[in-house]
């Protein structure tokens, strides 16, 4: 060794380099890669998946497979949707991708069925993107709608602000809704149409300016929600007069209250539970992510009430 000093400098020094850029390391089951998959999803209610296949996926794999890089493109259709999968060249830029998966969608709508409730929609699919923790809540009291409701305005804001916490999707059931179920017989004797019980619900839910309150120098604006939010405030609502008589909600339909989306449901240990689905930050230590959730989960646990279990 010619320079034994600068040598040994040389090597302190790579040997500095090399711990403070272990320690900068991230640490993540997989690394942070924009993988080129992208995912078209469409529905129609009610369609069989052979109308779904027929119908709606083929006009959009015609205009999808016209697509510059796609290496593979899978398709499968059930009951009312239909799912395609895409995946590009490796070298394939995923936001340029995205932006022919629309044009595609685009000029596929025309062909698709006027009936379809929303236009196709797609999403990028990254395995990097799982959750790296989900939190259950369960209750012997609460309904699941309530549950739901309480976990998407209250928990789910104060996780996403945890160090590292990217996303938070709440999942399990939907928000509570009320579920009018018509007896088509009784509304035949009443004489009462499905128009007069749409109208009927429809004017009782409508915010409409209540005006204001002047005096020589001051003005209120007069603010009101008299909405109806429960099966018992809905029931005997006035929906047609026959013979004189008042023929309320009640009289001809099964009202009670529910959750906007029956078909969603989720269990934990054999019982109905919401879940909160954590995802980390693209450049968040997946550990230190969730240590910093479990510390706060005391703190959590003494923010809900005591007949919620998380």
């Amino acid at each position: 060794i010619y320079r034994p000093v600068a040598t040994i400098l040389l090597s302190v020094a790579i040997t500095l380099c090399g711990i403070l850029g272990f320690r900068m390391l991230p640490v993540a089951p997989l690394p942070q890669v924009d993988f080129p998959v992208i995912m078209v999803s469409a529905s129609l209610p009610g369609a069989s998946p052979e109308t779904m296949a027929s119908s709606v996926a083929t006009p959009l794999e015609r205009s999808l497979g016209r697509i510059a890089g796609v290496s593979e493109m899978t398709s499968s259709s059930s009951l009312g949707s239909t799912r395609i999968i895409l995946q590009f060249d490796f070298d394939r830029d995923i936001n340029g991708a995205a932006r022919d998966v629309q044009a595609a969608i685009n000029a596929a709508q025309s062909l698709l069925p006027s009936g379809m409730p929303s236009r196709p929609t797609y999403r990028k699919a990254n395995p990097s993107d799982a959750p790296i923790m989900i939190l259950t809540l369960t209750s012997d009291t609460y309904s699941q709608g309530q549950l739901y409701d309480f976990a998407s305005t209250q928990l789910a804001p104060t996780i996403s602000q945890i160090d590292g916490v990217g996303d938070v999707d709440v999942g399990g059931s939907s928000l509570p809704a009320v579920r009018v179920g018509l007896n088509p017989q009784a509304l035949f004797n009443q004489g009462v149409s499905l128009d007069d019980v749409r109208t009927a619900i429809s004017n009782a839910n409508v915010r409409k300016p209540q005006g204001a309150l002047e005096d020589g120098t001051h003005r209120w604006q007069i603010q009101t929600n008299d909405e109806l939010k429960t099966a018992a405030e809905y029931q005997p609502l006035i929906i047609h007069y026959n013979n004189g008589g008042a023929v309320r909600l009640g009289d001809v339909a099964t009202v009670i209250d529910s959750v906007q989306d029956v078909r969603n449901a989720g269990m934990t240990n054999a019982k109905p539970a919401i879940l909160l689905m954590i995802r980390k930050l693209p450049e968040a230590n997946i550990i230190q992510t969730v240590d910093s959730i479990r510390a706060r989960l005391p703190e959590l646990q003494s923010t809900i009430p005591a007949a919620i279990d998380l």
